[in-house]
């Protein structure tokens, strides 16, 4: 009888690893709508690195493409990936195309604060900073 209650207990304290709270993840990337909203033709290198930051990965392979990979995955739910590839000619985006998570730090920074991850924004502006 006490193996029983031991498998039990043990049944029991292995399923509620699932109802435990996940914390949501994000990977990659994060882009600002704002700054991918200002992508034209013909910007060079420099202008499109200072909008959206380095690429993560360079693939020597593809030397005129860059991409932007970021993944988000919420609870248990099936993780989420997401890529925006921009392609040059020389040193002149020429085409952009795929997805990104917008405003997601935002998001996520908003969603943190309230288990009391980061510091408030009252905090930062009285440092002198």
């Amino acid at each position: 009888m006490r193996k029983a209650y031991l498998l039990l207990f043990s049944f029991l304290l292995a399923s509620g690893c699932s109802l435990v709270y996940r914390q949501p993840v994000f990977q990659g990337t994060l882009l600002e709508k704002s700054n991918v909203e200002q992508l034209t033709e013909g910007l060079t290198h420099a202008q499109v690195q200072s909008l959206l930051g380095t690429p993560p990965l360079a693939d020597p392979f593809h030397g005129s493409r860059w991409d932007y990979t970021a993944t988000e995955q919420r609870g248990h739910k099936k993780r989420e990936v997401k890529t925006l590839t921009l392609w040059f000619d020389g040193d002149s985006l020429t085409r952009w195309e795929g997805e990104y998570f917008p405003e997601q730090d935002t998001a996520l920074a908003a969603e943190m604060g309230k288990f009391g991850n980061l510091k408030k924004d009252k905090d930062k502006k009285g440092s002198g900073h």
